[in-house]
């Protein structure tokens, strides 16, 4: 904890655009889930606070998953539409997740080719801004949070596209514009003219023109109007009482029901696999390349999961929506996550109905230029370069993802990529050679085919040379070495040198910016 409060002016701006893009993902996955609307809110809270605070990441930030929504919907009503039986799965799904990182199950994360984590980043991307156009224009018939191509409406996220052309709210389109203009102002103009803007916060002030202009639709200074699920529905309690009484908790009397484990088991498997699917995107989204320690993350989770199961919350999960807005808006430790949680706390109890002023329009705004720079065309020309054994599982993702959901397309994208794998032959990935006459403390040689599945080995490797050593990386010998290889080098020689004095020297490869 001793380095997160080095950077809170970055932090603060950043964990306030992460707030004001949380309470309407917490809200619409509780509602997709058929779970109460301030379970949400809850799971937004624990996520921020305990899992901030617990985890290791420095960038991921936690809440209800999109992903678990339909699982969490249909144990419901497996478990004979018991809410209270359902937390206690919850719990024990934490539990499960807290064994699994003590076993140390976290090294799966190491096995994900990078070009199935960008692809899964893009096609995020991509998926968000299609999903935000209807809400832009006024079209809210699908909850926030929906990620799936077929949506619970009967639509799809192709066909609702088409069909908000029917339901433009002018309103909505004002609220879109302005708030775009002013953050797009802000981001390319403004901040780069005074510094007085690059302390503000574009977001900040493009929530406040949405509220105003909301604000001015209900005097009818304008003859526009929003209708109730056009702007965040956050329940109002109107008493500390009230409030409290919407927390709820587990029935421990259903602790011999068999169901209840194998739904805590199905919901620890899809919840880890997505927050270590969210662990590696982040790290690579991660301006100063640091490494999550993933078994720490399983247990942090598993910690989240057992005290949001305790007082009435949804299952969690590390998610890279809001990973990657906070990355985007200028977060530089965890201190952003921990802080969007307390907001959450806060102004759920005090100020709900100013936060239920917000129009769906105007995150959209903000979620457009999260979704814009997670997909920008300059990546598909950078991936396309690199040869078709990257590409190809690149773009598989990315369509996988935008015509299935998360997890399908990320087995699609891993299909393809294995595919491409068992073309190459796999050998060691490296040797350490004597380095008894020899100016440098580690001398390692990389074998001539080094695979995507040897990074896992590679980086703990590296990881474990001590502080101030030498080091001498020989891949004179490769005749192929897969791209996530040659970025964790790239990665670590960074991180090496600015983090634990360590002199790199390469030998045999190119490294892009390495000395």
């Amino acid at each position: 904890m001793k380095n997160i409060f080095a950077h809170l002016k970055n932090d603060i701006p950043a964990s306030i655009v992460v707030f004001f893009v949380a309470v309407p993902l917490c809200l619409g996955i509780a509602l997709g889930s058929g779970a109460p609307l301030f379970s949400g809110i809850i799971a937004g809270i624990v996520g921020g606070i305990v899992v901030g605070i617990a985890s290791g990441s420095p960038l991921g930030v936690s809440g209800p998953a999109a992903g678990l929504a339909v699982i969490v919907l249909t144990s419901i009503a497996t478990l004979g539409g018991s809410w209270e039986t359902f937390l206690l799965a919850v719990v024990l799904m934490g539990v499960i997740q807290l064994i699994a990182g003590f076993l140390k199950l976290g090294f799966i994360a190491y096995y994900f080719p990078s070009s199935v984590i960008k692809g899964m980043l893009t096609g995020i991307g991509l998926l968000i801004i299609l999903k935000q156009l209807p809400h832009a224009v006024g079209y809210d018939k699908d909850y926030e949070g929906d990620w799936a191509f077929a949506q619970w409406d009967g639509e799809n996220t192709f066909s609702e596209l088409s069909r908000m052309m029917d339901f433009i709210n002018p309103g909505a389109l004002l609220v879109t514009a302005v708030c775009m203009a002013i953050l797009l102002l802000w981001d390319l103009v403004l901040s780069k003219k005074h510094k007085v803007f690059g302390m503000l916060n574009g977001p900040l002030v493009a929530v406040i023109a949405g509220i105003v202009l909301h604000y001015t639709y209900i005097k009818g200074l304008l003859p526009f109007s929003f209708q109730p699920d056009q702007v965040v529905s956050l329940p109002v309690a109107s008493s500390m009482g009230e409030f409290f009484s919407q927390f709820t908790f587990p029935d421990f009397s259903q602790l011999a029901n068999p169901q209840v484990y194998s739904i805590a088991f199905v919901l620890a498997i899809v919840a880890s696999l997505e927050t270590l699917l969210c662990v590696e995107a982040t790290d690579k989204l991660d301006p100063e390349k640091r490494v999550t320690p993933t078994n720490r993350e399983l247990k942090a989770q598993g910690l989240g999961n057992i005290v949001s199961g305790l007082i009435g919350g949804l299952p969690l999960t590390q998610v890279i929506v809001r990973s990657s807005a906070n990355i985007t808006f200028g977060a530089k430790t965890k201190m952003s996550a921990i802080l969007h949680g307390v907001y959450l706390l806060v102004c759920a109890i005090t100020i709900a109905n100013l936060l239920n002023m917000i129009p769906l329009a105007t995150l959209a705004s903000i979620l457009f230029i999260v979704g814009y720079k997670l997909a920008k065309p300059s990546l598909f020309k950078q991936m396309y370069r690199q040869g078709r054994e990257h590409f190809i599982p690149f773009i598989a993702t990315i369509i996988g993802i935008l015509l299935t959901d998360l997890l399908m397309g990320i087995g699609i994208g891993m299909a393809f990529a294995i595919f491409y794998l068992l073309l190459n032959n796999y050998r060691n990935a490296y040797d350490i050679k004597d380095v008894s006459n020899s100016p440098h403390d580690h001398h390692i040689v990389l074998s001539e085919e080094v695979s995507f599945l040897n990074k896992g080995g590679i980086l703990q490797m590296l990881n474990n040379i001590p502080e101030n050593s030498k080091v001498l990386i020989d891949g004179s010998r490769s005749k192929f070495v897969h791209q996530d290889v040659i970025e964790i080098i790239q990665d670590y020689t960074i991180h090496a040198r600015t983090m634990k004095n360590i002199d790199v020297e390469i030998k045999g490869l190119s490294i892009p910016n390495a000395a």
